[in-house]
């Protein structure tokens, strides 16, 4: 039996292919459990999301009744706004003038009384007395 440089050669060869066979395998077999591990963690993140989209669902719904609560209260606030307004337009109209001249009658009686009005030109020389 004679083994030739080629047959050397061949056996190198086929060794050489058969350690790439075996490093190729235990890469894949690797990768293999890093997906494994992908998948367990997106799992374990599927299961825990599903509580959280709930609780920001009732959390959502919450705050909509409340935002309605303060709208109905805004137009309440505003109603009254508009009310004491017409009121305090009503009170001026009604009251306001009058309560003017009376103002004005008094204060001409009071001079009258006092003697502050004999003369126009000795009135405007003053200022007002409180």
């Amino acid at each position: 039996m004679q083994v030739s440089l080629g047959d050397i050669a061949a056996l190198i060869a086929a060794l050489a292919f058969a350690f790439l066979v075996l490093r190729l395998g235990g890469l894949i077999g690797k990768a293999g459990a890093v997906l494994d591990e992908a998948r367990t963690g997106l799992h374990e993140i599927s299961e825990q999301t599903v509580p959280l989209l709930s609780q920001v669902t009732d959390t959502v719904a919450s705050t909509n009744e409340q935002i309605v609560r303060v709208d109905a209260i805004t137009s309440n606030v505003a109603t009254m706004s508009s009310n004491v307004n017409a009121l305090t337009s009503l009170f001026a109209a009604t009251l306001g003038s009058p309560v003017v001249k009376a103002a004005a009658f008094s204060y001409g009686v009071r001079q009258a009384l006092t003697g502050g009005g004999r003369g126009r030109s000795a009135g405007r020389g003053r200022g007002r007395r409180g």
